[in-house]
């Protein structure tokens, strides 16, 4: 047993497309009109046949509370990892578009 997608809840899913290819540099696999959303994939450019990740609509009642409990909480949703946090740092800050903050001290 494997998974296949994982999502997490978007309130934009235009806006959260072009942050996760933009900026996050994932690549969008899937994107199937899906009544008023769409079943909205990406994949990481390393593993296009791995994981996919749903940028899925927050339009569920329980999607506000949910997302704004975990925040409050400080309770990741979702983690990323990469090999080199200050090489895709210093690969973000040449982005315009790039919204990330300098490393933390303990990744560097």
């Amino acid at each position: 047993m494997k998974i296949t997608v994982t999502s997490v809840l978007v309130d934009d899913q235009a806006k959260a497309l072009a942050f996760y290819t933009d900026v996050l540099g994932f690549v969008k696999k899937t994107d199937i009109p899906a009544g008023g959303a769409r079943w909205l994939t990406v994949v990481s450019p390393e593993a296009p046949d791995g994981v996919e990740l749903l940028l899925e609509p927050d339009g569920h009642p329980a999607a506000p509370p949910f997302k704004a409990a975990l925040v409050a909480d400080g309770v990741p949703y979702t983690s990323f990892s990469v090999d080199d946090v200050q090489a895709e740092f210093d690969g973000s800050a040449r982005s315009a578009s790039s919204s990330r903050s300098r490393p933390p001290r303990w990744a560097r």
